[in-house]
């Protein structure tokens, strides 16, 4: 679990090839995010990210999303992810990269 001044955020590996984010996406928590989940996607156990634990995020959340993408296509691996929260969504439109988090 990476925290900060009480932010807090965590990437769960559950059975079958699926993950779960729980917590806050900010610029406090990615970092430990993006090492694990990485991790875990170039190893063949995360092609499903299930984001309904995820409470807040700001634009380095939507980062953090598009870079594990990356890192899946160039592991040549499937990622897909589930339950994009409503805020999420929004800067992905916003930033005309909503196509990407929704795809697959």
């Amino acid at each position: 679990m990476n925290s900060s001044a009480g932010i807090s955020a965590d990437f769960e590996v559950q059975d079958g090839g699926r993950a779960r984010v729980v917590g806050v996406l900010h610029f406090t928590t990615v970092t430990a995010l993006l090492r694990s989940g990485s991790e875990a996607i170039a190893a063949g156990r995360a092609s499903i990210i299930d984001l309904s634990g995820v409470t807040d995020s700001d634009s380095s959340g939507l980062a953090l999303l598009i870079e594990w993408l990356s890192i899946a296509r160039a592991e040549r691996k499937n990622l897909r992810y589930e339950n994009i929260p409503a805020q999420l969504h929004q800067l992905a439109r916003l930033s005309d990269v909503e196509e990407l988090l929704t795809a697959g």
